[in-house]
């Protein structure tokens, strides 16, 4: 899944805690957090701890991927028509 923002995170833990059958407290001890810093990070405060939030994606059997960013494919012929042809 790709996020972008703060916003996007917290929507994504708030959901897979759902899947997950679990309330705010539940997941809030699970991950040794207060309720009310998971509740920051639902609701996509931009200022959460980075190794809270890890802890929490932990606690929801998660882990994050990070890549670059995929670059458009290039259609090669339009690329060499573009350079005017054949000699």
């Amino acid at each position: 899944m790709r996020l972008s923002d703060a916003e996007d995170l917290g929507r994504y833990v708030r959901d897979r805690r759902h899947a997950a059958g679990l309330s705010q407290v539940g997941l809030a001890t699970r991950a040794t957090v207060s309720r009310r810093w998971l509740s920051d990070l639902e609701t996509g405060k931009p200022t959460v701890e980075v190794g809270l939030v890890f802890k929490v994606i932990a606690a929801l059997g998660l882990y994050l991927d990070c890549r670059p960013e995929p670059q458009p494919e290039i259609d090669l012929d339009a690329y060499l028509d573009s350079l005017g042809g054949a000699p």
